[in-house]
């Protein structure tokens, strides 16, 4: 699998000759190159807030069906336990999978886990419950009852698991989109990469132009900006670039601390879409912002801000030619599932 901290066998020999400062500074070489690379990609396109074409307002259409109740979890149960942040994604045998993280479970430490749902049409209700999928290895390193946020995606007939561990994202592979196996790096570890804050995690990954963008929210009190929300590219999702922030503060700010989680990018026309998402449960708000550029929906800065859902924690679902929304039921007791319809504002 991936090797992160892979070391080609002339570096090695170069770097037994000139020290280790060899590859650090041909590794820097190579992250800068990636980083320039995302940004030459990004700023290709029109920023200026004149294009010809509007952005459009997302907006659910008819009612809500729940997919995923409260699970069973055995000894992990919790009469506290609430399904938060997830991924729904088809099998390579045509099932949809839903895989969300509970939290205030009996599992120790963090008190989140990974259960898991089946279901064989995405208009279904109430889809099979299938037990928990994934704990957190301390072994590997990951957080005690920490593994947050799993985002599935589809390449070349392998399904990657991209999720968090509270300080790192990290990754598991799967070739049925069904059972998965964390990757191991050169120190036989599933992290791909972790900071720029001490806390990250909802990974989402969108390829565009041959390059894969993995947003992610991060979190650190004494930062000017507590909550934020980074990017990093990669051409093969093995080597990732520096982090850089493409959203933060405006009026996201002012609803709670941590105010741009769950982020969900959707390319659609010549707009990226970016849902944010602040508050979950009864009050549920999710900002949605359009940009023509995917590095950049505002720091400080709401010009690209089109609308606001009462959802929580969204995923949107392109099939058949139908867009559909999936989001935490507002009693965080569930998942639930609309379509989606693109108005004009």
């Amino acid at each position: 699998m991936f090797d992160v901290s892979f070391k080609p066998r002339g570096v090695r020999a170069a770097s037994k000759i000139f020290g280790l400062s060899f590859f650090r500074i041909a590794r820097s070489c190579f992250l800068f190159a990636i980083t320039a690379a995302a940004f030459q990609v990004a700023h290709a396109v029109d920023d200026s807030s004149e294009q010809a074409e509007k952005p459009l307002r997302p907006h659910t259409k008819g009612d809500w069906w729940q997919v995923a109740e409260n699970p069973d979890l055995g000894k992990y149960t919790s009469d506290k336990q609430q399904p938060v942040d997830f991924a729904i994604w088809q099998a390579a045998d045509g099932t949809w999978q839903l895989w969300s993280c509970i939290r205030n479970t009996k599992c120790g430490g963090e008190t989140r886990l990974f259960h898991r749902w089946e279901g064989k049409q995405l208009q279904d209700r109430n889809w099979k419950p299938m037990g928990v999928a994934m704990t957190a290895d301390t072994s590997l390193g990951e957080s005690e009852g920490g593994l947050q946020a799993p985002y599935v995606f589809k390449e070349n007939d392998r399904y990657y698991m991209f999720y968090g561990d509270l300080h790192r994202i990290c990754l598991a592979t799967s070739s049925d989109g069904k059972e998965f196996t964390r990757h191991r790096n050169r120190r036989g570890q599933p992290d791909l990469f972790s900071g720029p804050y001490e806390w990250i995690r909802d990974p989402m990954v969108m390829k565009w132009q041959g390059l894969y963008f993995c947003y992610y929210m991060a979190y650190q009190k004494d930062a000017k900006h507590r909550s934020a929300i980074f990017c990093r590219t990669s051409h093969d999702l093995e080597h990732w670039s520096e982090p850089i922030m493409v959203a933060a503060g405006g009026a996201a700010a002012s609803f709670s601390e941590y105010n741009t989680e769950c982020p969900f990018v959707v390319q659609k026309d010549n707009w990226f879409y970016l849902f944010s998402n602040q508050i979950y449960g009864r009050k549920s708000h999710n900002i949605q912002y359009a940009s023509p550029n995917p590095l950049s929906w505002g720091i400080d800065d709401d010009r690209w801000k089109v609308s606001s859902l009462q959802v929580a924690a969204p995923e949107i679902i392109f099939h058949n030619g139908e867009w559909y929304i999936a989001s935490c039921n507002l009693a965080l007791d569930g998942i639930r599932i609309a379509r989606l319809e693109w108005i004009k504002n």
